[in-house]
């Protein structure tokens, strides 16, 4: 348990950081699964819809420290061939 007058702030701090953290992430998971319900309902207009709406979303998650920047660009590459793909 935190003691100090510092210790007890920073505890307060992480507890509202991984909130926060934690409501970005669930955002971005529910970007991603709308490319992926799109990619599995093979409408290549949504599924490009969806993607084009989830690229700045996952990115904006990169900035704000809560996804690592290859992590993106390996999601972002990765369900962009699938789109590619349905063509």
């Amino acid at each position: 348990m935190a003691n100090t007058i510092q210790s007890k702030k920073r505890a307060r701090q992480n507890q509202t950081r991984y909130e926060i953290n934690k409501a970005r992430r669930s955002r971005i998971r529910t970007f991603l699964r709308r490319v992926e319900e799109a990619i599995a309902s093979g409408d290549k207009d949504a599924a490009t819809t969806a993607l084009r709406q989830a690229q700045p979303e996952l990115m904006r998650g990169v900035t704000k420290g809560v996804y690592h920047q290859n992590t993106a660009s390996r999601k972002m590459s990765r369900l962009s061939s699938r789109v590619k793909a349905l063509g």
